[in-house]
């Protein structure tokens, strides 16, 4: 029994500790010591670590019949608030991770059976077209505007609209797209698998300065099930739809479509490397491949030749 408490309320004792204040009327006393001088995770490693960690302990809420009575007993706006400021976020990732591949499936079955072809050649599709081009031109804006508006409107306020658009432009120059993008998938992975198998314990971040070069062998480890397995699949599936979407090709909306999922496809299977301290260094990379193929009883080729 202490065990089980242990497993759940580690990576949960924050959000436990509010939701039985809440539910109780406020009433309850919460102290908490903070050390001056935390640090915070720098590296790209380490981020990952402690969105895995919050992710699982999102998911254990989820489960948790606290977050059941606290959606019965809330006002719809201050459930909405609730909703959004603590397991929402990470069900929203969950689904748009999810409507990803129910997408991709979807267009592949109807490019395989011959239904999009079928659809397309129908007259009243084909009147339809300048609304479709126009639709698929607003999009492009919404895209980069909803996403990043409420850091534009936080700035904007606080230090002038200039200095948030500057801040956007060089925030962009730095990747941000790429790492939170690569993020989405790690919130999704972890929370899903949570929901799905339980699992939630606590992970150590170490909170350090990271200036290593992180080896391949250990990015491998660490991002193949939530981001490299899914990232080839994804990859396979719209060559697949690359060679056999013809029909559909000459379309801004296809481009629009096709181009965010291969950015999604490149930042699971590549932001590890490109945020990795010295990752082009030619000789790190030299030394990563050593590494994978050293037969010391541990490596892929020891195992294939041994079998």
């Amino acid at each position: 029994m202490v065990k089980l408490l242990r497993h759940f309320l580690v990576p949960n004792w924050g959000a436990s500790s509010g939701y039985n204040s809440t539910l109780r009327g406020g009433f309850v006393t919460h102290h908490e010591y903070i050390q001056v001088g935390k640090s915070h995770d720098v590296g790209m490693n380490q981020i990952s670590q402690f969105e895995a960690k919050v992710a699982n302990g999102n998911g254990e809420q989820t489960l948790s019949r606290d977050v059941y009575r606290l959606g019965r007993r809330l006002d719809f706006y201050r459930m909405l608030s609730f909703y959004f400021t603590t397991v929402g976020f990470y069900f929203s990732s969950m689904v748009t991770v999810l409507t990803v591949y129910v997408f991709i499936y979807g267009r592949l079955y109807m490019v395989l059976s011959g239904s999009e072809r079928r659809i397309l050649e129908d007259p009243t599709v084909r009147q339809s077209k300048a609304l479709e081009e126009a639709m698929a031109t607003s999009s492009v804006f919404k895209l980069g505007l909803f996403l990043v508006l409420p850091m534009v409107m936080e700035i904007g306020l606080e230090r002038g609209f200039r200095t948030a658009l500057g801040d956007f432009v060089i925030t962009q120059l730095q990747l941000a797209s790429v790492f939170f993008t690569f993020q989405l998938g790690t919130k999704a992975h972890y929370y899903d698998r949570t929901i799905l198998h339980g699992g939630s314990k606590y992970r150590a971040t170490g909170h350090g300065f990271v200036v290593f070069h992180a080896k391949y062998a250990d990015n491998y480890r660490m991002y193949s099930r939530s981001h490299f397995v899914k990232g080839l699949e994804l990859f396979m599936l719209l060559i697949v739809y690359e060679v056999y979407g013809e029909s559909y090709r000459d379309s801004q909306l296809y481009w629009f479509v096709t181009i965010s999922m291969w950015f999604l496809v490149g930042s699971w299977l590549f932001a590890p490397f490109v945020f990795n301290p010295s990752g082009f260094d030619w000789q790190n990379t030299v030394d990563d491949w050593t590494r994978l193929e050293e037969v010391d009883g541990k490596s892929w080729r020891h195992w294939d030749f041994a079998g």
